[in-house]
């Protein structure tokens, strides 16, 4: 049931998207375009298609955000995350075999004595 409101979700959000992309900028945006106050003092203008089309994506849109919190709320009912860390099994460690490993002193480069310090000089 998550998987379908999720899906139905994410394509109201894309299509809401595209119907607010063509519709038709009103004002100039910010003041830029220069003119009267034109589109904020007149009055309420008709309603166009996709205006209306816009507000049934937008309620929509706002009606699965709602259902996908009330179905992530009933999945984590009555417990927390900290809960859920400390009914959780200990991860078992893998060993890999000490033939694999080393001692890790292959993996220095060789000295020229056995006795000289690992040291980076300086000449």
């Amino acid at each position: 049931m998550e998987n379908v409101v999720l899906i139905i979700h994410l394509l109201l959000a894309l299509s809401l998207i595209g119907v607010v992309l063509m519709q038709r900028s009103e004002g100039g945006g910010l003041g830029m375009g220069g003119g009267g106050g034109g589109g904020a003092m007149t009055g309420r203008a008709a309603a166009t298609a996709l205006g209306k089309v816009t507000w049934i994506l937008a309620i929509a849109f706002i009606i699965t955000s709602i259902t996908l919190t009330i179905i992530a709320a009933q999945k984590s009912a009555g417990s927390s995350v900290l809960d859920r860390l400390g009914d959780a099994p200990a991860a078992a460690e893998e060993s890999a075999p000490a033939s694999d490993l080393g001692t890790g002193s292959d993996l220095l480069p060789p000295s020229a004595d056995d006795n000289a310090p690992l040291v980076p000089r300086a000449d």
